[in-house]
């Protein structure tokens, strides 16, 4: 529209609402990546040894992330968005208590899935919510504090285990971990304080409205009319609501999943699946659920690795925001072009120093310029493109069936790195293998994104839905 700039928005309003919606990333980013600091503490107090009890400790909640992501599409369809952000809140507060207070191995699972549940339905309800609420010009920004707030909470996640954590000399064995306050204690608190802010989630949520475009797909007009009000004025809620409308038409309230394999809508779902894999494939969340194991290969200690992690950590939140004030400006195809062939780069000179066993301070500069590249793209574009490129009318189930890749893919990846590890070598070999298999999938994302992402930036999701599915 020509004369959409003219709109007054409330972009107070507009962030208030999409600040507490991304509360949902905060809690998905600390429930994620506390387990890596907490890692070797639990091990000992469970007597965890085998690689694929290694394994499991760390991937089960993405069994929970993908029930979680499975139930979301129905879920939101049929009952909004704003009743999901709830459901997620209280799911993230009881698991919180839950893992804090196991006392066996399958108390502790059965709490991180939990958790694995509330993630997986607020990575899809947080950024899609985001997207429905925000204005076309700065869409790709306000979807982007979703990912902020991940960001966020994997470095209060990563603070909070360097915190708490008492030193642990460098020939710390698991008895001695075990005998100390760290082995019995110090790992439930890490998993604890997440019931805090899982809490103020929770009743936040209840004060945002509900989307405006499910209100129009409830014929709830006047609801939906009200909103678009607050957030851009009469004349932006008239015109936004009678595009909502046209592009509904007659739809029907129920989705057909047999919708989503339509000539029309099947490529744009495979662009949604294929980005989604890829975000995890490429490798860069081993550093932050397997740190301990990445950075002791790499000849650090445990409470360096700690440390380590936090670099990690401040690096990513400083590079989140430079992907804010950059994707709307420079465009999400060139951002995914650039970080994907910029981690395949570093992956291989990676696998070579790990290979050589040239190890030091080095690595930890290529582990933080990897996670660079990551924050200014993948971690932030991927959530911006699969929350604006599905039709209103099936949004909440294409969401779905991507996030669903997307957590199936992240437990692929989790569960096998210590077998990958183990398998392909012994030692710095064996991850030098790992990461050049990272690489390889990082350069055929290269190519996929160039010959098959469209670019989506400063178009309406109306405007997005007639071009993609035409």
């Amino acid at each position: 529209m020509d004369h959409k700039d003219a709109y007054k928005f409330r972009f107070s309003y507009i962030l208030a609402i999409s600040s507490v919606t991304a509360l949902g990333g905060f809690l998905f980013g600390y429930d994620w990546v506390v387990i890596g600091g907490a890692k070797p503490f639990y091990e000992a107090y469970f007597g965890l040894e085998s690689s694929a009890e290694i394994g499991w400790a760390v991937s089960n909640a993405l069994v929970g992330c993908l029930i979680g992501a499975a139930m979301s599409g129905f879920f939101t369809d049929k009952y909004g968005r704003k009743k999901i952000l709830i459901l997620s809140g209280i799911l993230f507060t009881i698991s919180a208590v839950g893992t804090a207070l196991s006392d066996s191995f399958s108390f502790f699972v059965y709490a991180r899935i939990l958790g694995g549940i509330g993630i997986g339905l607020a990575s899809n309800v947080s950024p899609m919510y985001i997207a429905e609420i925000a204005p076309a010009k700065h869409r790709g920004s306000l979807v982007s504090i979703n990912q902020l707030t991940i960001v966020f909470g994997i470095l209060a996640a990563q603070i909070a285990n360097w915190v708490i954590a008492e030193p642990v000399g460098e020939s710390a064995s698991n008895e001695y971990i075990l005998s100390s306050w760290n082995g019995q204690f110090g790992w439930r608190w890490m998993f604890g304080v997440e019931a805090l802010p899982a809490f103020i989630f929770f009743v936040l949520a209840w004060f945002v409205p509900e989307s405006p475009r499910w209100l129009a797909k409830q014929q709830r007009n006047g609801e939906a009319e009200k909103v678009l009000r607050k957030i851009g004025g009469a004349g932006y809620a008239a015109t936004e609501l009678k595009s909502i409308k046209n592009t509904l038409n007659s739809e029907v309230k129920k989705v057909d999943i047999k919708e989503l394999w339509q000539p029309s809508v099947l490529p744009i779902l495979m662009i949604g699946i294929g980005l989604a894999v890829f975000q995890q494939w490429c490798g860069i969340n081993v550093i932050f659920n397997y740190a301990d194991e990445v950075f002791t290969s790499a000849g650090y200690t445990v409470t360096d690795m700690l440390f380590n992690i936090v670099i990690t950590g401040a690096v990513n939140l400083i590079f989140t925001l430079v992907a804010m004030k950059t994707v709307d400006s420079i465009g999400r195809k060139k951002l995914m072009l650039t970080g994907s062939g910029g981690l395949a780069v570093i992956y291989l000179v990676l696998a070579f120093f790990y290979y050589t066993q040239m190890l030091g301070v080095h690595m930890l500069i290529l582990v933080v310029a990897a996670i660079a590249f990551y924050a200014t793209s993948l971690a932030p574009v991927t959530w911006v493109i699969i929350s604006e490129i599905f039709p209103n009318h099936i949004r909440g189930a294409a969401m779905s069936v991507s996030v669903f890749a997307l957590w199936a893919a992240s437990l692929v990846l989790t569960y096998t790195f210590p077998m990958l590890n183990e398998g392909l070598g012994e030692g710095s070999k064996g991850t030098a293998l790992t990461f050049g298999l990272y690489a390889s999938i990082c350069i055929l994302g290269f190519v996929l994104i160039r010959k098959k992402l469209p670019e989506t930036k400063g178009k309406s999701l109306e405007e997005l839905e007639k071009e993609l599915t035409n």
